[in-house]
């Protein structure tokens, strides 16, 4: 199965993006627009992994050292790897440090079951839109501009999950597999 660990979002927050993107679609139509109920934070990509990887990551993430539950907001927007050239549009979330401690023992447990380690610094990041073609915005980032950099809300992370996303046409699905309260 295709799989990543991730936090998942209150249903308040995603109705604060579903009516932001509603806006950024008007001046963006050519992006890929994610779906507000499949928007979440990832911490890890695993890609794709067997029944037994899947136990194996279950049982690891199990074994964590339990974190400190904390508050997060999702503030501002941006553009990977730039905005000449992007081929990712994305809400900003704050980064508070128990945030920073959770991604590294994530990181650190999987990179022991061989998941390897990012080549990047952990960004926390909401996926609003992909683009096919990476080449300026230029009527998205006017907006954004106008826009300033506002806060769609915030909210207290207490759990994290092992997710399977299916791919289909209508885009991915996703699926929690096993839970992880703090």
């Amino acid at each position: 199965m295709r799989a990543f660990i991730a936090i998942d979002l209150p249903e308040t927050l995603r109705a604060a993006l579903r009516r932001q993107q509603a806006t950024f679609r008007t001046v963006c139509p050519d992006g890929r627009w994610t779906r507000p109920e499949g928007i979440h934070l990832t911490l890890k990509f695993l890609g794709e992994i067997s029944d037994q990887q899947v136990t194996l990551a279950t049982n690891a993430l199990n074994d964590l050292k339990p974190f400190e539950a904390f508050s997060t907001e999702v503030k501002g927007f941006g553009f990977f790897p730039n905005p000449r050239r992007p081929r990712v549009f994305w809400a900003g979330v704050v980064m508070p440090p128990n945030m920073v401690v959770l991604a590294e023992q994530v990181e650190h447990a999987m990179d022991k079951l061989g998941f390897g380690r990012e080549d990047r610094p952990f960004t926390p990041h909401l996926t609003l839109a992909r683009f096919k073609v990476p080449q300026p915005q230029p009527a998205l980032q006017s907006h954004l501009e106008r826009l300033g950099e506002i806060s769609l809300g915030s909210f207290e992370v207490s759990e994290f999950f092992l997710f399977e996303s299916k791919l289909s046409p209508q885009g991915a699905e996703y699926c929690k597999v096993a839970r992880f309260p703090r």
